[in-house]
């Protein structure tokens, strides 16, 4: 298995989007900021590669209607 080079914010990202899902929390990019301790519009760029290397994966609401932005999330391996 080939293994992933991530950034040192790519590795906490990644690790924050895993903590919120732990706890039952939606990943959404402002809990996902809070919880990396940096703003929103840091987060783009990571989110983005982490989704490039299949590691996250982005979905919309699910919701008419009720759009809370998208929501980040871990990809389940098989």
């Amino acid at each position: 298995m080939q293994q992933l080079h991530l950034t040192e914010i790519e590795q906490r990202v990644y690790q924050a989007v895993t903590t919120l899902e732990a706890r039952g929390q939606v990943p959404f990019p402002e809990a996902i900021a809070e919880e990396v301790g940096l703003p929103p519009e840091q987060l783009t760029t990571p989110l983005h590669v982490l989704g490039e290397k299949n590691l996250l994966h982005r979905e919309d609401s699910p919701m008419e209607g009720l759009d809370f932005g998208p929501r980040w999330c871990s990809q389940q391996l098989a």
